[in-house]
């Protein structure tokens, strides 16, 4: 047999959860309240509290109570955490001004002249960048990163070509409708791309390098060609390539194709056989394009300087200063043009 349930008091009377909860909190006073005068933690806690406490008859008025308690508190903390996610993340303007490129020089140097006549050097160049830009896409599908967006111009000796075809190859890619060109003056001892372009610069990619406090984005001069910036080559020091193989290179390097997915970055370097930041540089660059100049650069030289860019991924060769073509083509004619 089992015992009967003894009452909890003399009485006779067993008090309800709801009863219960009352003798502990005051609902009646809480609705009174403006729900700003309530603290935060204790309104949480009291509105937790009827929540896993079963109730079989629960009253109207002392379920809703905490509901507008809990709503007062955790907007403020929702709402930042919203902002923060949803704000993008954009590219950081140049603070230089607009430099203009004097198209005279370009022509009388024999540069390719932005909406100028279609010549056999344009031509070549169109050639030259379609390859080039196929093998960026494959490298970059292929994995290759931020890298495969970098192209290296170099040279195993002086005077064989290798700025001349840095600009052009500049030039032209800056007319495609998918990519922009950033030219970077990598040849510290003896830069020229802005004299070659007419413009005017001072602090530039080794200022960045050697300076923590020097933001390269601020270094970079817009152009009035469209899609062409130029990066000069900064201060002169005699720790180039030290700086080149030093940590924040990739930082630095980093930050000129940050919010630019379609950008391309030339570097003009300096000849592979006469410094040594060429071979420093082409080990943060994806591709390599080795200018030869025709009956000057010797089968020695080439491949001395080849070995020196060994661990780039991608290296090709261009010709420069053919006077004579076996396939006989002359550019430029189509168009009715000539040189």
């Amino acid at each position: 047999m089992h015992d009967p349930i003894k009452s909890p008091d003399k009485s006779g009377h067993t008090p309800s959860l709801i009863e219960r909860a009352s003798e502990m909190y005051d609902f009646r006073k809480a609705m009174s309240l403006d729900a700003s005068q309530l603290p935060e933690e204790p309104a949480a806690q009291a509105a937790a509290v009827p929540a896993p406490v079963p109730t079989p008859a629960p009253a109207p008025a002392a379920v809703s109570a905490p509901e507008p308690v809990a709503q007062a508190v955790t907007p403020p903390v929702a709402a930042p955490v919203a902002a923060s996610v949803s704000a993008p993340v954009r590219p950081r303007a140049s603070r230089l001004p607009v430099a203009r490129i004097d198209r005279d020089l370009l022509r009388e140097s024999a540069f390719i002249v932005p909406d100028g006549p279609v010549t056999s050097i344009s031509e070549e160049f169109r050639i030259i960048k379609r390859r080039l830009l196929a093998s960026v896409l494959a490298e970059a599908n292929a994995g290759l990163g931020v890298a495969a967006q970098r192209i290296l111009i170099c040279s195993a000796q002086p005077n064989e070509g290798k700025t001349y075809s840095a600009i052009n190859l500049a030039l032209s890619i800056a007319t495609e409708r998918d990519h922009d060109v950033l030219l970077v003056d990598a040849d510290f001892a003896k830069p020229s791309i802005l004299s070659s372009l007419g413009i005017s610069g001072q602090t530039g990619l080794m200022d960045a390098l050697a300076d923590p406090a020097v933001a390269v984005e601020d270094c970079i001069i817009p152009t009035d060609i469209d899609g062409l910036s130029v990066l000069p080559a900064g201060r002169q020091t005699n720790m180039d390539s030290e700086y080149l193989a030093s940590a924040r290179t990739l930082e630095v390097l980093a930050k000129l194709t940050e919010g630019h997915p379609g950008r391309i970055v030339i570097f003009d370097s300096p000849p592979l056989l006469a410094a040594s930041p060429a071979a420093t540089l082409a080990q943060h660059v994806g591709h390599a394009l080795m200018v030869v100049r025709a009956d000057v650069t010797s089968e020695r030289a080439l491949r001395d300087a080849l070995g020196l860019i060994a661990g780039c991924n991608q290296i090709q060769l261009l010709l420069n200063g053919v006077k004579f073509s076996p396939s006989g083509r002359s550019f430029g004619s189509y168009y009715g043009y000539g040189e």
